[in-house]
């Protein structure tokens, strides 16, 4: 996001200095982007990060009890597909992509729901999804003709700003570093923009020294 890309870019300078290669940079299209910041955009893609959509706003006010019970636990104020229809979310998504070919960017084959939310998408409405990947908590959705088929694969997250969420995501991530070794599959690590400020930064490091194979997002295989 705009308001993020600093703090983006000193987590991009960390990554390679312990040799991380370029990772998939996720983009909310429907923020106040500056000429300025899409030639940023442009320049990073240019390095080999890959671009993927991720929602529009990345804002909503939940209204749903059950949205508002995922945003106290999980999302807080970002799960947007949560307040709509699969009919709103399937046009969010091809407007999502638009927004990419109209400001000259490479148009992204992944998407990603703010919170990994996919919200109430129909099968029908899914299979017209303009993207060929869509991760979700559970794995990455790939499109094969005109359906989608899961593969599974472990999660972490470092989003661990109080003593909870701290607690819960250093058993969480170790759990599915575990997991992705005991199956030989990927993990699949993410970081935020405050991840590096926050409690778990040991963590990230630690997983991240780890890894012996880095893989693009769109293409992680079992």
């Amino acid at each position: 996001m705009p308001e993020t890309m600093d703090r983006v870019e000193h987590i991009l300078k960390w990554l390679d200095e312990r040799s991380v290669p370029p990772v998939t940079l996720l983009v909310v299209p429907g923020k106040p982007w500056t000429t300025q910041q899409l030639d940023r955009i442009r320049g990073l893609s240019a390095k080999g990060h890959e671009l993927a959509a991720h929602g529009w706003f990345h804002h909503t006010r939940p209204r749903r009890l059950s949205h508002r019970i995922h945003a106290a636990l999980i999302s807080r104020n970002v799960a947007e597909h949560l307040d709509l229809d699969s009919h709103q979310i399937l046009e969010l998504l091809h407007r999502s992509r638009n927004w990419f070919v109209e400001n000259e960017l490479p148009a992204p084959s992944l998407y990603v729901p703010p919170a990994w939310a996919l919200g109430p998408l129909s099968k029908a409405d899914l299979a017209n999804a303009p993207f060929e990947h869509i991760e979700t908590t559970r794995g990455m959705l790939r499109k094969q003709g005109s359906t989608f088929k899961l593969e599974r694969l472990a999660l972490t997250g470092y989003e661990a700003d109080t003593w909870f969420r701290k607690t819960f995501l250093r058993f969480w991530n170790q759990a599915q570093q575990n997991a992705a070794t005991r199956g030989s599959k990927t993990l699949r690590m993410s970081i935020h923009p405050n991840d590096l400020h926050l409690r778990l930064r040991d963590q990230i490091d630690s997983q991240v020294r780890a890894v012996t194979n880095f893989v693009n997002a769109s293409f992680i295989s079992p």
